[in-house]
């Protein structure tokens, strides 16, 4: 490698001398090249290396490349390198010297006389080490090349500089400060002090790598000069950037056109695959190595660990059968290994290599508690962390996440007791946090997620688990509120969230809040078919159809899910004619199980029995969902023995199914045959006798048939029997939104600040009803009267009713009232409710838990009371 005339002064060298030497160069015989490379050797084999080496007449290039040699080997040779006169290059790269083998090196250099090519790439020298080797060159005159993590020694006068600058961008990379590292560069090359080095220029690459600065990169790359770009260690470098980035091609590129790949180099690309979701391709470039090193074998792990098929499955069992021995003491590659063996589903295998491993580190432990969640075992993920003694960042995230998978109140308490006793230090980590607020909403424990939510920075990720926990104990006023909190700390919502805010705007059901909301979501949102898929859905729950239908006839190419919201949109609002010509229309390849019964639910809310019945003809494969949805449609109609016979037909191949007979129960009631109903009802006590809930429900049906035909005995004697087995009926609730404030009230609640009011309302419309010839109707009344009660005093205490009359006493003048129910709303609030719409003049919205009643101005419901 020759220097220039000026390159010589600047170093300081003696010119004659120097020239001397080059000259004497060609004239003598080529050096005997001694390679010990990859071959395991430890300080203890070295006494003989060097023996061998260093006691010879002929000049030797000595390679000891890639072993386990350390600072006390560093030693050793340093001893040698004193009264060496033969060893003209020692390459050292890729061992385990330190800093204190660097130190002794370095006093080695100051008086030998014979080296000129040291590499000390890839050892363990911080920037301490790296100091010593450079004050020693100031008193070597001989050594023309020295590489410490490839930094290349040509100038003295510029040594001490370079060895600052490579010392400050290290230590910036180390504390992850790259953009300070590359602000530390750009000054330096601006003021182009001397030639930089490669290890300058791969500490920049690092930088530009780490924050995927491609275009900075791309700048470092283009300016280097062809010498540099010939290295190997600025070409692995330079194939990480660009794989970090993204960029394959270039990558792949670069690798390519090198003359001598190294392994190094393959490493770089496998790495870069796999990072970029190409494993198979890290698998095939893996095949083409000739002798592969723990790296690369790492990383062959890695991509079948990503592909997680039997094929990945067999390469890795082969691989590992074939790797030497010594590859079994990286605990690295040892967690690669797991890691693909359990995500390729080999559990057994990954067991035993776990626990016939004499050390087990905390990355072996978290590869394998991560793969038990993976696999659906998360309760062997819980044991395995019970076994760590100092459980780290990352188990205790990994811990968290099986909790969260079992949902259970014992897994529930774990992940507390572990919270509570982690390290303080262990707070600061927003992804172990945000691991924690997922296992509390998850097992339900949203207060104690607040506190936790509290307590973390804030971010779109964040914000949307709490959100979500809301939104699973059903309180959609909360998760609204988070909105708003987001917004006010400048947090913008991406899609996700917006499709949270969307589902909680569904169970709030208020037309102006649904409204303001939707129009701040920005167009690029608004356009995802996710989002437009869900408003038509809301919309429709919420009784705005034409809104529903606006969205869906914007969109493109509506999918099967776009049409699934739209059919059911019209079936919840009564327009079964209209779900019927749109079912027409839908490409044939979207039909499938959940739009059969979207379609004959509708069919059902619309009296539409022989439509149904062509529907239900049609389908090829009747699931129970089908034959439940037809049941209940002709159950609604009346046609209860058809129903019954349907029931029969299904039971003749399948179990026996407790919707469909609540579907006949419902049907029975409506249709007050009381005969009907105690059959049916017997029929369910015997064939579903542990089923408490479809029992409590039927029980309650059946006393409603008895009383609305005025056997009140009969109603009175199901109660109490339902009273002494303790079964609790669901109870009553209607919702409204006031002042931006959603109220919830029960049948006769007295609990609220203006309950004076809304009595005093509530008789006001009683007595309008009266005057305009309404007749309570007793047989909605399931129960005896108290002594203080009357027909109308019960039948007006309905909830739907307090919240109609609580949106009168909040705005007298108001003209849409939007009221949710949680139960099916009752024949008596129904006609009640078509007079006051007619009365005060006001639209009432009412969605039960079947569907939607418009009551209109003109006294009529969008049901056509067929309901």
């Amino acid at each position: 490698m020759g220097l220039n005339f000026q390159e010589m002064l600047d170093m300081g060298t003696d010119v004659e001398s120097w020239w001397i030497y080059e000259a004497m160069i060609p004239n003598m015989t080529p050096p005997v090249k001694l390679s010990y490379t990859f071959q395991q050797l430890t300080d203890a084999h070295l006494e003989r290396v060097i023996h061998e080496t260093f006691q010879k007449n002929d000049r030797t290039e000595l390679d000891l490349t890639a072993n386990r040699i350390t600072d006390v080997g560093a030693a050793f040779l340093a001893q040698a390198l004193q009264q060496n006169q033969t060893v003209i290059k020692l390459g050292l790269a890729w061992n385990k010297i330190g800093d204190t083998g660097a130190k002794y090196l370095a006093e080695a250099l100051r008086n030998n006389t014979t080296l000129n090519k040291l590499d000390l790439w890839g050892n363990e020298i911080t920037e301490n080490g790296v100091h010593y080797l450079f004050e020693a060159l100031q008193y070597n005159r001989v050594l023309l090349e020295l590489e410490v993590g490839a930094v290349l020694v040509k100038r003295a006068m510029s040594i001490q500089c370079d060895a600052n600058l490579n010392a400050q961008m290290k230590l910036l990379n180390d504390k992850k400060q790259f953009r300070k590292a590359l602000e530390l560069f750009d000054e330096y090359k601006d003021k182009n002090i001397g030639t930089l080095s490669r290890f300058t220029i791969l500490q920049a690459l690092k930088s530009c790598a780490q924050i995927r600065d491609l275009q900075r990169g791309s700048t470092i790359h283009r300016f280097m000069s062809s010498d540099m770009k010939k290295n190997s260690y600025i070409l692995t470098s330079l194939i990480h950037l660009y794989m970090q980035c993204g960029d394959v091609v270039r990558a792949q590129s670069i690798f390519e056109m090198s003359e001598k790949k190294t392994l190094s180099m393959y490493g770089a690309m496998m790495k870069g695959y796999v990072q970029n979701k190409m494993g198979k391709t890290a698998i095939d470039l893996f095949n083409e190595i000739e002798v592969p090193d723990e790296f690369t074998t790492t990383f062959l792990f890695n991509a079948c660990a990503q592909l997680e098929n039997n094929e990945a499955l067999n390469v890795t069992k082969k691989i590992a059968k074939e790797m030497p021995k010594a590859f079994q003491l990286d605990h690295i590659l040892l967690t690669s290994l797991l890691d693909a063996l359990i995500k390729c589903g080999d559990v057994i295998s990954a067991e035993a290599l776990f626990y016939n491993a004499k050390k087990k580190t905390l990355a072996m432990y978290g590869a394998m508690m991560k793969g038990y969640i993976k696999n659906n075992m998360a309760k062997k993920a819980i044991d395995l962390f019970n076994e760590i003694r100092i459980p780290d960042e990352i188990t205790t995230t990994l811990l968290f996440h099986a909790c969260a998978q079992l949902e259970t109140n014992e897994a529930l308490n774990r992940a507390k007791k572990i919270a509570k006793e982690m390290p303080k230090s262990f707070q600061s980590d927003q992804i172990l946090l945000t691991s924690l607020l997922d296992v509390l909403i998850k097992c339900g424990d949203c207060a104690s997620a607040e506190i936790v939510f509290s307590k973390m920075k804030k971010n779109v990720i964040v914000y949307g688990h709490l959100m979500n926990g809301f939104l699973k104990e059903n309180n959609p006023e909360k998760t609204l509120d988070l909105f708003n909190q987001m917004i006010i700390d400048g947090i913008e919502p991406n899609h996700i969230l917006y499709l949270s805010v969307i589902k909680a705007l569904s169970q709030v059901a208020d037309y102006s809040l649904s409204q303001s909301i939707v129009e701040r979501i920005p167009k690029s949102i608004f356009a995802d078919r996710q989002i437009q898929n869900s408003l038509i859905h809301m919309w429709g729950k919420l009784g705005f159809v034409h809104k529903a239908k606006e969205i869906f006839e914007n969109m493109i190419e509506p999918d099967q899910i776009g049409y699934g919201a739209m059919i059911n949109t019209y079936g919840l609002n009564g327009m079964g004619t209209q779900a019927v010509e749109l079912y027409s229309q839908m490409p044939t390849e979207f039909i499938h199980d959940a739009i059969h019964v979207s379609l004959l639910n509708a069919c059902s809310h619309s009296g539409l029995i022989d439509q149904a019945h062509a529907i239900f003809k049609s389908v090829q494969l009747k699931t129970d969902k089908i034959y439940t949805s037809m049941i209940d449609c002709l159950s609604r109609g009346s046609f209860l023995d058809e129903a019954q016979k349907l029931i029969d037909e299904f039971e003749c191949h399948n179990a026996p199914s407790w919707p469909m007979y609540m579907a006949l129960l419902a049907g029975a009631r409506n249709a007050k045959n009381n005969q009907i109903s105690q059959k049916v009802f017997n029929r369910m006590k015997k064939l579903f006798p542990d089923l408490t809930d479809p029992i409590t429900a039927a029980t309650i049906l059946l006393a409603n048939s008895y009383a609305s035909s005025g056997e009140i005995d009969m109603a009175s004697k199901l109660r109490q029997e339902l009273v002494k087995s303790r079964r609790k009926k669901q109870v009553g609730l209607s919702w409204t939104l006031i002042n931006g404030r959603v109220i919830r009230l029960r049948a006769h609640d007295q609990s609220h600040d203006l309950s004076v009011q809304i009595r005093a309302e509530v008789e006001k419309i009683s007595n309008e009803l009266i005057a305009h010839d309404h007749k309570f109707d007793s047989s909605w009344i399931t129960r005896p009267l108290n002594q203080d009660e009357t027909v109308e005093s019960v039948l007006c205490g309905h909830s739907e009713r307090l919240a109609i009359a609580l949106n009168f006493v909040a705005n007298p003048n108001v003209s849409l009232i939007e009221i949710k129910k949680n139960l099916r709303i009752c024949g008596d609030c129904h006609e009640a409710t078509k007079s006051i719409a007619a009365i005060r003049q006001c639209e009432i919205i009412i969605r039960d838990a079947n569907r939607v009643h418009h009551f209109h101005k003109n006294g009529q419901c969008s049901c056509n009371d067929y309901f």
